[in-house]
């Protein structure tokens, strides 16, 4: 029944296979379980009703993914977007969380009206080759960023970055990464979610887990909790719809649109999850749960759901089926009675993983003809805003922008397509508003 419904035999994989992929997906991003609860907290919602909803969410809508979309993506809250949630629209705009939430549906229920009349699909076969090849390398290079900067070997430094100081950390993180390594030349079946589980124990004999700066984990307390659904539904509709809060629903539409369009045809292009024309696989429908995601969200009490780019640890682990989506999700279903056990992986063990699976992406670099300028200017633009700015948005942004000017002054505006030209106008608009000018 499975392999009819996933078609296994026509991706080349087993049940097996999709099982780990799930697994290592689940494990790859399960940081989000305790991570984002610790940002909302500071938005006003309590710990424990931030930390339900976002298990709640990603545990549906990732299965979601799998069975309607099939596709081996996660989805959960988005980092960055949280923030975004917290310190720009709840703190900086001194706005109500309920109101805020109002706004994360609102921009939900336009991204899925997007999607289903298939305008997200127009917008991403307007997208070039250059600027796709590139947000896939620059994923890949976000991807490794976050896997150094999580093991505080790379910090933050005067002027910009450097080499953080040798420790313990540093020292697990190495060992790690040294094993990845051997066993990924190895071919070792499982390199990836064996790569964690050994990681994870190296970091015990240093008498405490790991914590980092960048994402401080929870100390275990105990072992099970109860759920908490008091911000459940508790989202103010009405009052976000008022004139002041347009820009921000905008704001939320567009970084989440174009975080996941990003995600989608960076995971899809990286690993060969593309139909016959080649574009991503299943996108109208992956773009559906995204923006219901984001819908949801707003409904259960906590920021913007997004695809997550772990997913391609799961996909470089095998998994090519809405199966790895669908035991990712079961995975997080446990989390609502047992959460403090999510602090058991500590950052350092998924590092590794993080730093190989950018190896894995960078791949797509020898599909760009870098002595054409015109391709080869956005795809650089992309692939480095990408890391260097910490947002995939500003990459893409930046790239289209650039592929655009390139065209007009090389006297072929006529090969422009009309939505990439309706996207050029809202980057502008989204750049202004980010920018306040």
């Amino acid at each position: 029944m499975l392999n009819k419904y996933f078609q296994f035999e026509k991706y080349h994989t087993d049940l097996k296979t999709e099982i780990i992929a799930g697994i290592t997906t689940f494990i790859a991003g399960m940081y989000i379980i305790v991570v984002n609860p610790s940002i909302l907290q500071e938005a006003g919602i309590p710990y424990n009703a931030a930390l339900t909803g976002t298990v709640v969410l990603s545990a549906f809508l990732t299965i979601a993914m799998g069975l309607y979309a099939k596709n081996p993506i996660l989805v959960a809250p988005g980092m960055g977007i949280n923030a975004y949630f917290t310190y720009s629209i709840v703190i900086g705009m001194k706005a109500d969380p309920y109101v805020a939430l109002g706004a994360i549906f609102w921009s939900g229920v336009f991204f899925v009206v997007i999607s289903i009349l298939n305008i997200r699909t127009m917008i991403i076969k307007a997208i070039p080759k250059s600027v796709r090849t590139g947000g896939a390398v620059g994923i890949g290079l976000f991807i490794a960023l976050i896997g150094f900067h999580n093991s505080g070997f790379i910090i933050a430094k005067n002027p910009f970055i450097g080499v953080g100081k040798f420790s313990s950390t540093t020292l697990i993180f190495l060992l790690g990464l040294f094993i990845t390594i051997i066993m990924v030349r190895k071919k070792i079946k499982g390199a990836l979610i064996l790569s964690m589980i050994l990681t994870t124990i190296l970091a015990w004999p240093v008498g405490r887990l790991i914590l980092t700066e960048t994402r401080p984990i929870i100390h275990p307390q105990g072992i099970f909790a109860s759920p908490d659904f008091s911000w459940f539904f508790k989202a103010d509709l009405v009052s976000s719809l008022k004139y002041s809060f347009i820009p921000v629903m905008f704001s939320l539409l567009f970084v989440d649109m174009f975080d996941s369009i990003t995600t989608f045809i960076g995971v899809a292009e990286a690993s060969g999850l593309t139909d016959k024309e080649g574009e991503p696989r299943n996108m109208k429908e992956s773009m559906i749960v995204d923006g219901l995601a984001t819908l949801f969200a707003g409904l259960f009490g906590t920021s913007s759901g997004t695809a997550y780019i772990e997913s391609a640890a799961g996909i470089e682990e095998g998994g090519r089926t809405g199966l790895t989506a669908v035991v990712t999700g079961l995975l997080f279903l446990p989390f609502l009675f047992v959460a403090p056990l999510a602090a058991l992986v500590p950052p350092v063990a998924t590092a590794p993983v993080l730093v190989l699976v950018g190896v894995f992406m960078a791949s797509q670099l020898n599909a760009l003809n870098w002595k054409d300028m015109a391709e080869a200017i956005p795809a650089f633009l992309t692939l480095v805003l990408i890391p260097l700015t910490y947002s995939l948005t500003q990459g893409i942004v930046y790239g289209l922008l650039s592929y655009t000017v390139i065209q007009l002054v090389s006297g072929k505006a006529k090969k422009i397509p009309l939505m990439l030209w309706i996207v050029d106008g809202f980057s502008i608009v989204m750049l202004i508003i980010e920018y306040g000018f």
